[in-house]
């Protein structure tokens, strides 16, 4: 049975001692599923992405006393989710002798070998667009199109400013038209 997940109170185990391993518990069981799409979203890979949501867990558990509750959790959590994929996708590049300015079209690759992809040839396309995209637009757009959040929790993940955002998915939108377009 799902737990009712109320963020005060879960801080509050968080910041005692006693009931910290609880808390935490509790954080992975209600943000899991959430990090892990987002993680998946950016590697491609099913077990690639559930290596990283560990390590993200693993750094959240090392430095939770660290966490102020300047922003929400889950904000707290995006950041760490996503700063770990972009350090594993440049690992990644680096292990196959490329360049970070390269584009990421090396993950479609390992998005067609994984069993666990059960697209469709339209979803393979949307995908090969997106990673098309350089690594910020494809961010936003991944965080706008496919976990549908708002500019404004965007903004407090990445630290960009909602009108930028915006103009970054505008963009990203304009060039996965275009590429959809020319693969047909």
């Amino acid at each position: 049975m799902k737990t009712i997940f109320n963020e005060e109170d879960i801080l509050e185990m968080l910041r005692n001692p006693d009931t910290q391993k609880k808390g935490f518990a509790y954080v992975v069981e209600e943000y899991s599923e959430r990090l892990y799409w987002q993680i998946r979203k950016m590697v491609y890979s099913h077990d690639d992405a559930n290596d990283i949501l560990q390590d993200v867990f693993i750094k959240a558990w090392l430095n939770i006393d660290k966490f102020r509750g300047d922003a929400k959790l889950s904000t707290w959590l995006y950041k760490i989710a996503i700063n770990e994929s972009i350090t594993f996708i440049n690992r990644s590049k680096a292990k196959l002798n490329l360049s970070i300015d390269d584009d990421d079209s090396f993950l479609v690759n390992k998005l067609e070998g994984d069993k666990y992809f059960d697209g469709d040839q339209a979803q393979l396309l949307l995908q090969q667009a997106v990673v098309t995209l350089p690594e910020k637009q494809r961010l936003v757009f991944q965080m706008k199109y496919f976990n549908e959040l708002k500019y404004d929790e965007m903004s407090d993940i990445l630290g960009t400013s909602v009108g930028a955002l915006k103009a970054s998915y505008h963009h990203a939108v304009k060039k996965v038209e275009k590429f959809l377009k020319e693969s047909n």
